[in-house]
């Protein structure tokens, strides 16, 4: 499931869209120099790419089916010096159950016992919460449109939400716990400045934060937002049911946690909150990266060039699970707020000025590291799928 390594170019590229019920495949010309070198046949929840480097086969989600004979060539426009590009069709005969991909911030339930580990080294840091209640926050952005709803002043302008000693309160990238005895033997905390002091907008001055971080391996998991209160971002932590003996699974590596995991969030913020479009911003309100979800129904697989036609590259798949390379995904357009380009300038001031974007606020160390993952996969894209308008394209898997 790791994404492949950067290449000049794609072996081969599928995208399927279970809701159009279509596909799009794109072979580079180092594998086909032309369509009739390409053959596509499905099978019993397969799908078979035959190329004269050798046949790719990928599993299939439970109740998708190829239509034989539907794969034609289609026009690849400006990259059609270097890709072929064929459009094909799927019969979808159920729903799945793979839709609900809920996150963990959507998993954590009352009267049930969890451990909270550190994500970095896997150090359990708060041992058998267990939460009498547990609650959303109101969404990010609600302190400044209270306004708007008030008729008199604000009546919360010194009040902060904070958890009660058996609360978990969710925030859309934190939990808000209470500090326990065992926080003392797991983390530690530092005074940090956030912000420019030279900011000539008052309302983003320099301000300090109390930075809470692992004791075992020194990575920040969030900020002690007052004497007895913790905010850990879900970007920093694994949560687990407090059963028996079990331990996380620690073979995950950081970038893919932090893809699956951001990921699933976004799927669960674009269906609750109906918004297709996030802001991801650092602790002192600057944006420093742009979303715009446009599907969650997608299932990829891509093979480098050099891998097509390697044996060695595909193992076969095991019941339930998809074959090595395939995975469901967001598709997104995004930019980032730092691109000097006009025109991605140009989409940061409109987003500003039109409030566009749900915001989602990160540690700076976990911004920079997003936009790595999804740098990532935008270079491991066909050339021709790398860009749409003034936006860069990515996939996160979920």
């Amino acid at each position: 499931m790791e994404m492949p390594s950067k290449t000049h170019g794609v072996g081969v590229f599928l995208e399927l869209r279970k809701r159009l019920q279509t596909g799009l495949l794109i072979v580079g010309k180092d594998v086909a120099s032309s369509p009739a070198d390409v053959v596509v046949t499905g099978g019993d929840s397969s799908l078979h790419i035959q190329t004269p480097r050798g046949e790719q086969s990928l599993t299939l989600p439970p109740g998708v089916t190829f239509q034989q004979g539907s794969c034609i060539p289609t026009s690849a426009g400006e990259s059609s010096g270097e890709e072929l590009h064929f459009r094909l069709r799927l019969s979808v005969t159920k729903a799945t159950d793979e839709e609900a991909c809920d996150s963990v911030m959507e998993t954590i339930r009352a009267k049930e016992t969890y451990c909270f580990y550190c994500q970095g080294c896997m150090t359990r840091l708060l041992e058998d919460r267990m939460f009498k209640r547990v609650l959303p926050l109101p969404n990010g952005n609600w302190n400044a449109i209270v306004d708007d709803w008030c008729c008199h002043a604000d009546p919360f302008p010194s009040r902060k939400l904070m958890p009660r000693a058996e609360d978990c309160l969710l925030g859309d990238t934190f939990f808000l716990l209470a500090r326990d005895g065992s926080c003392e033997h797991t983390l530690t905390e530092e005074i940090s400045s956030v912000g420019s002091e030279d900011s000539q907008d008052s309302k983003k001055t320099c301000r300090r934060l109390k930075l809470v971080s692992c004791k075992s391996c020194s990575s920040v998991l969030g900020e002690a937002v007052a004497p007895e209160t913790l905010k850990l971002y879900f970007t920093q932590v694994v949560v687990e049911p407090a059963v028996g003996d079990r331990e996380p699974d620690a073979s995950l590596n950081r970038s893919l946690f932090l893809e699956r995991t951001v990921a699933a969030r976004l799927l669960d913020l674009s269906n609750t909150l109906s918004t297709f479009h996030f802001s991801v911003q650092t602790p002192d309100g600057k944006a420093f990266l742009l979303l715009w979800l446009l599907n969650s129904d997608s299932i990829t697989a891509s093979f480098p060039g050099t891998c097509v036609g390697d044996e060695e590259s595909i193992s076969s798949p095991t019941p339930h699970s998809e074959s090595p390379g395939a995975a469901r995904v967001l598709k997104l357009l995004y930019t980032s707020c730092s691109d000097p380009g006009v025109q991605q300038r140009e989409i940061v001031t409109s987003w500003e000025v039109n409030a566009i974007g749900h915001p989602l606020v990160l540690p700076l160390t976990v911004c920079e590291e997003l936009l790595q993952v999804i740098d990532d996969s935008n270079a491991t894209l066909p050339a021709s799928m790398r860009s749409m308008r003034s936006y860069e394209v990515a996939y996160l898997r979920l």
